[in-house]
């Protein structure tokens, strides 16, 4: 143990350290040699930083003080034959058809599930199983941690990751229908965590859309706490829709990584309605020429909920595009922190790039600190950034309203139009269509909203 371990440990990681006992023994038994001296240096790096606290700039507007309280306990593997398939055909995207992975408490579910492995170049399955089969490959990309230390949930994910998605799309193979992974929670009990790590490779040419859900049946706080790495090979393109419906007493902390190459395009869609904490932390590498990647969110909450993205976008090769755009819709004395960092570097010649965040605020205690930037060192760009922050427009009401449309009925539409935004870009139509009439049908349901309730 070292001298930066024992203060954190003396004071808040005793109960840690025994879960991890459990998780290095699995790992000496059932997973490769190389993978335990990767949990162990992501302990470390836990014990060294330990929870994140407002007094770091990347954290400044989040309080993961109650995460810290919650007793951390390892979620079990679930034996409740409740969940069934018609529980998941209902759930967002279920009706969509394709490939589908289902974890429950972070457990793979082959009862639930409909995966493909080593078919016609597409091998969907988990990352246990990947071990066996796939293991140089998975070894190239699992121990990469994100270059910035302070990411102290992604290094307690690498310590004790329990299972997740592996996917891997060979050379130049087009899928038609979508890649479903669902990660849904059943606990029961208060202070369980899921550490969950997803793998996707994208290989040269390869063309699909993969969607991540996540929701929970029971309404108990615990901790999701999840990486995912997309590795985007030359002149793929790969669709990547993230939709997060859980708990709003549940905490959902997740990273996303994306390493893209030359010619490719890749789009990720953040839909955040759920959890009373949830927090994305982004992070894209633009290794090739020629590159587009699109960053696209929204975000609704209400009550005492809190919604952070937080995102680097490195360009690092010459005639690269990246777009940002987040919207948010917040209520009640509910949260909305957007954190968007350009950097591009003195190679990336050419860049096209752009980010904006906007929000609406439906009540007077809702809260949003944004702060979008540019990092540029080289000098033939073109790169703009902007953030607003505002209740509906009176001039757009006033404008409806003299066409015979009322008060109350100028606002939805206009809400939903600003949510609209967002929803439009999704490329897979099913989905988009999906989630166009899933987000009409929340808002619909906020009482401020309907036609009976006068807003302020």
């Amino acid at each position: 143990m070292t001298a930066t371990e024992q203060p954190f440990i003396a004071t808040m990681a005793n109960p840690i350290l025994e879960q991890f006992d459990r998780v290095a023994k699995r790992s000496a038994n059932s997973e490769p040699n190389w993978l335990l001296p990767i949990r162990k240096a992501g302990l470390s790096k836990f014990s060294e930083s330990g929870f994140p606290t407002q007094r770091g700039e990347d954290w400044r507007f989040t309080n993961t003080a109650q995460v810290a309280k919650l007793p951390f306990q390892l979620s079990e593997k679930s034996t409740s034959e409740s969940l069934t398939s018609d529980i998941l055909n209902d759930a967002t995207f279920g009706s969509l058809g394709g490939i589908r992975l289902v974890f429950v408490n972070g457990f793979y579910s082959e009862r639930l599930s409909d995966p493909h492995h080593n078919s016609n170049g597409i091998h969907v399955g988990t990352l246990s199983r990947g071990f066996e089969t796939a293991a140089d490959l998975i070894k190239q990309h699992i121990g990469k941690c994100a270059s910035n230390d302070d990411n102290s949930f992604e290094h307690l994910n690498a310590a004790f990751f329990q299972d997740g998605a592996f996917v891997h799309v060979s050379a130049n193979v087009h899928l038609e229908e979508p890649i479903h992974l669902v990660f849904v929670s059943t606990e029961e009990a208060s202070g369980a965590t899921i550490h969950l790590r997803n793998l996707v490779i994208a290989e040269s040419g390869a063309r699909f859309t993969l969607t991540e859900n996540y929701f929970s049946i029971k309404g108990v706080s615990y901790v999701t706490n999840t990486v995912t790495n997309f590795v985007v090979r030359d002149s793929a393109f790969v669709e990547h829709i993230k939709f997060q419906d859980e708990s709003l007493d549940a905490f959902h902390l997740a990273t996303l990584h994306s390493d893209l190459g030359a010619a490719s395009r890749y789009i990720s869609h953040s839909f955040a309605l759920g959890a009373r904490l949830s927090r994305n932390t982004i992070r894209s590498k633009l290794n090739g020429p020629g590159l587009e990647c699109v960053f696209n969110g929204l975000y609704i909450t209400r009550k005492d909920q809190v919604a952070d993205h937080h995102m680097v976008i490195e360009h690092t090769q010459p005639n690269c595009a990246s777009h940002e755009y987040f919207n948010g819709i917040l209520d009640d004395q509910s949260k909305g922190i957007f954190h968007g960092r350009i950097l591009v570097q003195p190679e990336a010649q050419k860049t096209d790039a752009k980010q904006t965040n906007k929000n609406i605020l439906l009540s007077d205690s809702a809260t949003v600190n944004t702060k979008p930037q540019l990092e540029i060192y080289a000098d033939d760009v073109k790169c703009t950034h902007g953030a607003t922050i505002g209740q509906l427009n009176e001039e757009s009401i006033f404008y409806l309203r003299s066409r015979g449309i009322g008060q109350e009925t100028a606002r939805r539409m206009l809400i939903h139009s600003f949510a609209g935004e967002i929803i439009e870009r999704v490329d897979y139509k099913p989905a988009r269509e999906e989630l166009d009439q899933l987000i009409w049908s929340r808002l619909e349901q906020n009482p401020r909203l309907s036609e009976n309730k006068q807003l302020p």
